[in-house]
Formats: structure tokens, sequence, C-alpha cells
């Protein structure tokens, strides 16, 4: 949004988040799922959120983005998926336990919004839902910009699927529903959460060093399906290529995926764990962690992109 001055990929975060709201509240209300939002540790969604969203600039992409992206043959993407996912585990190690254990301490007493008020929830959805419209209007009835376009090479669901462009508004009513189908599905499996990307990351290793299959859950089949089908998307629309970067991506690769695993762990969530699922569960924890990441990159994104612009601009101007 800072850079490109451009809200349409947030308006369809919100579509995702309002959908899955939706969903699942009224899930909850018909008693097929339960949920205790519990208290709310403000200072590590503060700290971690913010920390998060510098991580996200330097590792070229968030948590996900950094999954995907290793899939369609990215080495900078690698290297921040492995500093991110020994990060994520050494922050469940017990030698971080002490630094957890202090964030926790400064928490409220309620994390969900409406138990804070003392509401039902469905105002809150309601008011959402709204802003949402309206804000997916206003952007609809802007005028199109033509894009250009290769001749198509396929037909059919081969052309939808691995070549025609989606507009971002269906594919976040997609990915509403697919965070909405997270729950039940992931509930069935005794892991009673949405979507989640930090904690099935650190499960990986923790299972590869310590060879226990109670790290094996919902999770980590799902961020592995994310790389395997990122994988499958790159070879089919012919864009899987390994590509190295150089020197100064690499080593920012490397530090944004560290950053990415410590502010997700104190934080309680990454861009998916607080931004997407948390907020639609109406949480003080998904809400205040979405702005400070937000924060976080707008701060990396002038470090990185807008300062030196300006002063390379400065000296070109200086030197006419």
């Amino acid at each position: 949004m800072y850079i490109a001055k451009n809200n349409r990929m947030f308006y369809a975060l919100l579509i995702a988040i309002s959908v899955q709201s939706v969903g699942v509240f009224a899930l909850i209300q018909a008693g097929l799922l339960t949920y205790e939002a519990g208290a709310f540790p403000w200072l590590g969604t503060v700290i971690g959120g913010y920390i998060f969203g510098l991580g996200i600039v330097l590792a070229g992409g968030c948590a996900t983005g950094t999954w995907y992206r290793a899939g369609e043959g990215l080495i900078g993407s690698w290297i921040a998926l492995f500093t991110y996912m020994v990060m994520s585990a050494v922050m469940r190690s017990p030698h971080a336990s002490g630094l957890n254990q202090t964030l926790q301490h400064y928490s409220t007493e309620h994390n969900s919004i409406a138990e804070t008020f003392n509401l039902s929830v469905w105002p809150l959805v309601t008011v959402l839902l709204v802003i949402t419209l309206l804000v997916v209007m206003k952007e609809l009835k802007k005028p199109k910009l033509k894009v250009a376009t290769l001749p198509p090479r396929r037909t059919g669901i081969a052309h939808i699927l691995f070549e025609k462009r989606w507009h971002p508004f269906v594919t976040a009513v997609l990915i509403g529903l697919i965070a909405l189908l997270a729950w039940p599905l992931s509930e069935a499996t005794g892991r009673m959460f949405g979507l989640g990307i930090t904690s099935p990351t650190a499960n990986i290793l923790q299972f590869l060093v310590a060879g226990d299959v109670k790290y094996i859950n919902w999770g980590v089949f799902l961020v592995l399906g994310i790389f395997v089908g990122s994988f499958i998307a790159a070879k089919a629309s012919r864009e899987f290529r390994v590509r190295a970067a150089d020197a100064q991506t690499t080593l920012r690769s490397g530090l944004g995926g560290v950053l990415m695993g410590f502010g997700a762990s104190i934080a309680g969530g990454c861009s998916i764990g607080n931004g997407l699922v948390m907020t639609a569960m109406m949480t003080w924890q998904g809400w205040i962690g979405l702005v400070f990441m937000i924060l976080g990159v707008w701060t990396a994104s002038w470090l990185v992109y807008v300062r030196p612009q300006r002063k390379a601009r400065l000296a070109t101007a200086a030197a006419n």
C-alpha cells in the first residue's frame, strides 16, 4: 500500500477475513465449533507484529509467501524459509521460554473485542461486512486498466488454472472459504484452530531433530501442501526457475526469515495466524497485530526502497 499507493490487496484481505468470520461464527453458534479467545498479550503482539512486518520486506514476502515462492524455485526464499523455520523452532524451545513468559505477563483479561465490551460478536461482524462492501464497491467502480497479456497457449481448465489472471477479489473469496474449511477439518484432528503457518513450520524442524511424531499434525501437512501446490502450479504454468539472488539479497532474505520467526512467535501469529484468522475471530490480537505488521512493512519499505531512491535522485540532481 505504501509504495504502490494501491489498497486493492488490503481490500482483498478484508474480503477473506469477512467470509471466514461469518462462516466460523455461524458454525460456533450452531454448536459445531468451540473457540475461546483467551487473554490478550498486548506487548508481545505489538512488538512481534512490528518485527514480523520488518521481516516481510527483507525476506521478500510473508510466511506464506516464503513457502510458495520457495516452491517456485527462488533460492532467496529457500534461505528465508530455513532461517524462519530455525528461529520459530528456537522460540519454542526451553531456552526461549523465559522471554515468552515475560511477555505473556503483559496481558489484558479479554482478547475478544466482543467480550471486552460485553457485546454479541455479530454487530462487530456486521460492521466489518459493511466496511468491506463499501470499499470493494468503490474499488470496482474505478476505471479498469488494460493489462498486457500473452496469447493463451491452453484452453479449458488448464487455461483457467495456469494462465488466466484471477481478480484479487475472487481469489480473496476462495481464500476466505479455505480459511473457513480449515476450522472443522483441523478440529477433526484435535487441533482447535484455523489456518496457521509459524507453528507448523517450527514443527517440521522439531520433528526432523527429535524424531517425535507428536510434531506431525494437520498444520504441517498444510504448509507442505502450500509448497507442493506452488511447485506444481509453477511447473504447469512454465514459471518454475531455480533463481539465485545476489549476496545482498541473500543476506536480507536470511535476516528477514529470522525476524519473521522471532516476531511471529512472540506475537502469537504471523500474517495468516493473526492477520487473517485472529482478525476474523474479532480479537484484539488479530487487529492490533495486523496494524503493527503494516507499520513494520512501511518502515522497512522506507528504509530499503524509498530512502535509497530519494538519495539517488538527490545525488543525480546535484550532479546535474
